[in-house]
């Protein structure tokens, strides 16, 4: 069945009277408000982590793509020597926009979390490391190779790119998995909603004999319950999209150190994607509750 989003809110704003043909308590009324509320709660992440992982996607892609890595291996009497060559190789290859030699502080730096802040790097037979940074077309990976090994020995080249592309696909995918979780978070609140429905229409039967004998219509019995379900879940959906974005707000900033676990939330302009959830709520319990309610008033005697 189609669902019309301008149905929903004609039932929103108008036909109140119908109200009066639901009963406004009952374990349905809490079944409907409870999941529609935890299930907003739940969209509110899943929605959250497909969007910070396609942030991370995104840095990865455009931090490591463009940068390279030159490592050489030299007996201490050839490394400046082999560095410098390395060097005056990069400056004159096509498609790196710059090359420099890291400091040993840098490189200490870049140690540091395995080793501590006190290695004496002076005295290890560390290898030196250039980092390259490649212009908008980049460079032939596979020429540089050759040209490096032919006139610096001591030097090997990493264009990062069996780092780059198992991080990019298990973000990619993970925000795959998010957008899923989402379908799958709609699915089951129209499942819930759909038997909330059955429920109340089962339990008000009587009730709705004697609407028929007084010359009510099918129509208007199942817009009276479908507007009713629509409420609720609009209502429980407020509610969850409220406490689940209080507990983003308490999440960890995103941090260097922190790494994804602390970037887990939204930024900027995105705090505006948990607002369609309400309403998205809604047009599935539309949906749910009038399917449900046009079957069962046919079943009914």
């Amino acid at each position: 069945m189609k669902l019309d989003f301008s149905q929903v809110t004609a039932f929103l704003l108008t036909d109140r009277q119908s109200d009066r043909v639901v009963p406004p308590t009952g374990f349905t009324a809490w079944l409907t408000l409870f999941s529609a509320a935890v299930m907003a709660f739940l969209a509110v992440f899943a929605l959250a982590l497909s969007l910070a992982t396609g942030r991370l996607a995104d840095r990865w892609g455009n931090e490591l793509a463009r940068t390279a890595t030159v490592r050489i291996s030299a007996p201490e009497g050839q490394m400046d020597a082999q560095t410098a060559a390395a060097l005056r190789l990069l400056e004159t290859t096509v498609g790196v926009e710059r090359a420099r030699a890291l400091t040993d502080e840098e490189q200490a730096a870049l140690l540091a979390p395995w080793f501590g802040p006190d290695l004496p790097i002076e005295d290890l037979p560390i290898p030196r490391l250039i980092e390259v940074i490649e212009t908008g077309d980049g460079f032939d990976a596979d020429g540089l190779r050759l040209r490096l090994s032919a006139e610096v020995p001591g030097a090997m080249l990493d264009d990062h790119t069996r780092w780059r592309q198992p991080l990019v696909r298990a973000a990619s995918r993970l925000r795959l998995l998010g957008w899923i979780s989402m379908i799958l978070i709609g699915g089951a609140v129209g499942a819930m909603i759909t038997l909330a429905a059955n429920a109340a229409l089962a339990a008000n039967s009587q009730v709705i004999s004697v609407l028929r004998l007084v010359g009510a219509q099918d129509v208007y019995i199942a817009r009276a319950f479908v507007r009713r379900f629509t409420l609720r879940a609009l209502g429980g959906a407020c509610v969850g999209v409220v406490l689940g974005c209080g507990a983003i707000l308490l999440l960890p900033r995103a941090q260097i150190e922190g790494g994804f676990l602390t970037g887990l939330g939204f930024q900027g302009w995105h705090w505006i994607w948990p607002l369609i959830i309400p309403p998205l709520a809604a047009g599935v319990a539309f949906a749910a509750t009038r399917l449900a309610a046009h079957r069962s008033l046919k079943e009914l005697p």
